[in-house]
């Protein structure tokens, strides 16, 4: 069974224009929760001011209402960001930094090495299971291409935790993603679909032995910190083509589907998602 994790309330929610409240952030992650979703990322712990849609990470949490069989994750930059989740009740830390200069010192406030300093240090305190994400994994907006041979490299560092590559502007072809993630044995593979190659990269990192999936609901997302990066794979797009190619996520897509249509009145906007509107075949 492949673990879909749903970023929307968080890496889908922090690309919109208005912020939720917390209490609605929470009944979102409550409803993800609700619909089978195994993995749900609920936060981040950052600063108010860099990414204001993350404020009140702990209101939200405390919104959070467990569901046996869901593992509920928080993602964090740096250490100050670690102690917040750590007083936390969530399950799993997300800590996450990228494959290039100049993204860390754009999204993160610091150089590649000292971004991988973070991460070890991170790891060394952490008593929660860990995931390290590597964001532009593939490519950069500030540096173009990214050669896969650093980012192995990088993705070997951490072999301890499981380690999710990005494609976080949506710029990879499913023969790099099988390339990488065979050569690197990573577990996961967080997609976005901003040249409407995601569902195929998605498919490829199965294909490679992925087993961890990152998905947001109604293809919510992209990142405040790299132009032009639209959205997420949708949740339920993703779990309809899986299931339909045979592969288990034990997702509800009806569910779902009910989430993107609450969420697209919440918002006042159409979703970039495509089954929500389609609805699943044969209609159930």
């Amino acid at each position: 069974m492949i673990t879909l994790c749903d970023v929307g309330p968080r890496d889908g929610l922090q690309n919109e224009a208005e912020a939720l409240e917390p209490t609605t952030r929470a009944e979102l992650v409550n409803r993800l929760a609700a619909a089978g979703l195994r993995r749900v990322e609920a936060v981040s712990f950052v600063r108010d001011d860099r990414v204001p849609q993350m404020a009140g990470a702990e209101d939200v949490v405390e919104g959070i209402e467990p569901r046996e069989g869901t593992e509920y994750s928080g993602l964090v930059l740096n250490e100050r960001g670690y102690e917040r989740f750590a007083a936390s009740k969530l399950d799993r830390v997300n800590v996450t930094l990228g494959a290039t200069e100049e993204f860390n010192r754009r999204n993160g406030n610091a150089s590649l090495d000292e971004a991988i300093a973070r991460v070890d240090q991170i790891l060394a305190a952490a008593q929660a299971p860990a995931t390290v994400t590597i964001s532009v994994a593939f490519g950069c907006p500030f540096e173009g291409r990214v050669d896969p041979g650093p980012v192995a490299e990088l993705a070997a560092r951490f072999d301890g935790a499981e380690v999710v590559l990005a494609d976080t502007i949506g710029v990879a072809a499913p023969r790099e993603v099988r390339s990488l993630l065979e050569r690197t044995g990573t577990a996961g593979f967080h997609g976005h679909n901003t040249r409407n190659t995601g569902y195929a990269n998605a498919l490829a990192a199965v294909e490679a032995g992925a087993t961890v999936l990152d998905a947001s609901v109604g293809g919510l997302g992209g990142c405040p910190y790299a132009p032009r990066a639209s959205g997420n794979v949708a949740t339920e797009d993703l779990a309809y083509l899986l299931e339909h190619e045979g592969v288990e996520t034990g997702v509800d897509l009806d569910a779902l589907i009910g989430i993107s249509t609450w969420l697209e009145g919440i918002l006042g906007r159409k979703l970039e998602g495509q089954l929500y509107r389609a609805g699943t075949f044969p209609a159930a």
